[in-house]
């Protein structure tokens, strides 16, 4: 019974802990760049996009594409930011404990 009362207060540490962590990541904001700086996105800490910032030298209707081009690559490169730090969050949350494959936590 002493092994499961402890297990048991693991278990809770381990619940705070991930309540501690997703309130970080809510508080976060990651940028992510392209074209050497000329487009800039915010993201949450949940992913969602916060601000865009484009260089207006960028705004030329003729290639539009580009522009496109860039700000995917710059929203990919904020996710990017985003999941390692989650990755990191959620290591230190769990104490190094390895959690199931596909099992993607705190949401």
């Amino acid at each position: 019974m002493k092994n499961l009362a402890g297990l048991m207060k693991q278990a809770q540490a381990m619940q705070q802990n991930m309540q501690d962590m997703q309130a970080r990541l809510e508080a976060l904001e990651i940028q992510g760049e392209s074209g050497a700086g000329l487009v800039k996105l915010t993201l949450s800490g949940k992913g969602v996009l916060k601000s865009a910032r484009i260089d207006p030298k960028l705004l030329d209707p003729n290639d539009a594409e580009m522009l496109q081009d860039l700000i995917i690559a710059a929203h990919h490169d904020a996710k990017t930011k985003l999941e390692t730090i989650t990755a990191d969050e959620m290591q230190k949350a769990t104490g190094g404990l390895s959690l199931p494959p596909g099992l993607k936590l705190p949401f």
